[in-house]
Formats: structure tokens, sequence, C-alpha cells
């Protein structure tokens, strides 16, 4: 597979263990780190069945393991950004489903030193450009937030 290609099949590529940004199969999906992190620590839960577009397409026992593991990678994140990164508030967990046709949900870790008037409000309104900033493009600098959170989900187990 061509480098970036992943992108273009996310779950498929994370079935074939082929997918960078994954740091751990869980029961229902597989929790990756953000291709963005102007909040250090951002976090996606993905499906691990691509044809499920919708959380209500699952069966109830696949949908109560997707939440749990959505609950499980949220945790791990706060605990490990309340370690290693400095201000952290708090996590918002969001599934939105509006612009890819796949179930994820998104962990937000939230910050002190965000701006006043950004920091109560949805991530979704933080700049554009934030979204394609080399500056906060996943790359090796993040490599010990990304171990710090695989760490606390083989802590909180499955």
């Amino acid at each position: 597979m061509v480098v970036g290609e992943w992108r273009d099949d996310r779950i498929g590529s994370a079935l074939r263990g082929e997918n960078p940004a994954v740091m751990r199969r869980l029961d229902a999906g597989f929790a990756v780190i953000g291709d963005v992190q102007f909040l250090p620590g951002y976090s996606v839960l993905l499906t691990d069945d691509p044809a499920v577009e919708r959380l209500s397409e699952l069966p109830r026992s696949r949908r109560l393991a997707f939440l749990g593991d959505m609950e499980r990678l949220g945790e791990a994140v706060e605990r490990a950004c309340r370690r290693v990164e400095s201000g952290f508030r708090r996590v918002n967990l969001e599934i939105l489903g509006n612009a890819d046709g796949f179930l994820h949900a998104h962990v937000w870790p939230r910050y002190d030193w965000e701006p006043e008037d950004l920091v109560r409000r949805p991530v979704w309104l933080y700049p554009r450009e934030m979204w394609s900033a080399e500056r906060f493009a996943l790359g090796a600098g993040h490599q010990r937030l990304r171990e710090a959170i695989g760490e606390e989900l083989d802590r909180l187990g499955g």
C-alpha cells in the first residue's frame, strides 16, 4: 500500500494491519491517534466493520461493545493527557458521522490553555487552518503521548 492510501480506507487498512495511526485493537473497533494534534491526544475510535455507517446499524451487543470501547478510549486519553500534557481539563466524546461514511467516535482532550473564546465551545469551531497546518499534523513529536494512550488502554483492559 502506498503511503497515504490508508487514509482512503482507514478501516480496511486497520483490519489488514496497514493503518499506521492504530494504537490498539479493541473489542468493536480500533483506537487511532488523530491526523491533527492541535489538541494533543486527539484520538478516534473506528468501527471494525467498514459497512457500518451508524451506531443504530449494529446489533445491540455490538453497539454496547462500541460504546464501551469509546468510553475506554476516552478514559485512556484522559489519563494519558493528565500525565503527559500540561493544562489538561477534560475529554469530549462525540459520534457525529457528518463527513465520513463509517461509524467512528471522536475523543477530544480539552485544555486550560485553549483560547477563551473556544475552550468552552465545540472543537469544530476552531479555525480551518488549524486542521491543515503542518505544525499540527501527526508526527514523531507525538510518539510519547501516543505511547501513553496505548499504555492506558492496556491498563484499562477489555
